[in-house]
């Protein structure tokens, strides 16, 4: 976003002289220009930002402009002779300025947020887990190939790097799924400052439509649960998820089978594909289900998200 500094209520007078240089004029202005930096421009496209200085390009003879405080510093082609256009040029300057012209935009600086990345190991040797120290997502994303990245820009940009396999987003952190041909000593240092500064940059994470779209989705997808369904969902959720969502995974609940009693459910993130998930499938899911619920489950099995 720029800010356009107006010179409406100031009134100019530009003072021309020639330097020891017979190729440099300088056109001194008083008051002085607010410029807080001296810039010098060799042609009009490098000028985009100093629109003064453009209208100095529009002349055939001007090779290049340095711009301060003081005034302009032009350097002519040998075409023709200072003594020619000094009190024209002079007089062009005083013009625009004394008409509002803009000197120089100036770039809001960036306000950058401090952001704070650590990465921290799963029981899932091929997935890491970075934990932010801001909210990143309102809800769980998964994402196994670029492909379905498209509002998923930070996402997007993960599968950049060729160790990324997939990326699993949940509300501060993110799980990083690699390729085995790399280890995690030699790339989460990288992963961690990109992160950090993707973040600290104000990047987007998500295009809201597509959070949009997913909860239609959701809503339009849902089937009322039996009351028996209605209890597992409960107890995955108060339960199960929180210590899941620890280990940088996540649980769903997809369908109970009245017939045999078993459970379905779905793992994600670090979970999914995890070695160690089938005996916290059984030893830990399973055994509270049938506990919490007497009589009514029989069996836990996962599908890998």
């Amino acid at each position: 976003m720029y800010f356009c500094k107006k010179y409406i209520m100031t009134t100019y007078s530009v003072i021309a002289s020639q330097t020891k240089e017979k190729t440099i004029a300088l056109f001194k202005t008083s008051p002085a220009l607010e410029v807080t930096q001296a810039s010098k421009y060799n042609n009009i496209d490098e000028a985009k930002e100093a629109p003064l200085v453009q209208q100095m390009f529009y002349l055939p003879f001007v090779k290049s402009v340095l711009l301060s405080k003081e005034g302009l510093e032009i350097e002519r082609f040998n075409i023709l002779e200072w003594n020619d256009v000094l009190q024209d040029v002079s007089l062009e300057i005083e013009n625009y300025l004394n008409k509002g012209g803009v000197i120089i935009n100036e770039t809001e600086p960036l306000k950058k947020v401090p952001i704070s990345i650590y990465a921290e190991s799963t029981p899932n040797p091929g997935v890491m887990k970075f934990v932010a120290n801001k909210k990143l997502v309102e809800q769980i994303f998964e994402y196994k190939t670029i492909d379905e990245t498209t509002y998923a820009p930070l996402a997007q940009k993960l599968f950049h790097f060729p160790f990324v396999k997939e990326v699993f987003m949940d509300t501060n952190y993110i799980s990083i799924t690699k390729f085995d041909v790399s280890e995690w000593d030699e790339i989460v240092l990288e992963i961690r400052e990109f992160l950090r500064s993707y973040l600290e940059e104000g990047n987007e994470i998500m295009i809201p439509v597509q959070e949009e779209a997913v909860e239609e989705n959701s809503e339009s997808s849902s089937e009322p649960l039996d009351e028996i369904s209605r209890q597992i969902v409960g107890i995955i959720e108060e339960y199960i998820k929180p210590a899941v969502a620890a280990d940088g995974g996540n649980i769903l609940f997809d369908s109970y089978n009245t017939d045999d009693k078993s459970v379905q459910v779905i793992l994600q993130g670090a979970c999914s594909g995890c070695p160690s998930s089938t005996f916290t499938l059984k030893s830990g899911i399973e055994n509270m289900l049938k506990e919490m619920l007497p009589g009514k489950v029989s069996t836990v099995n996962a599908i890998n998200g």
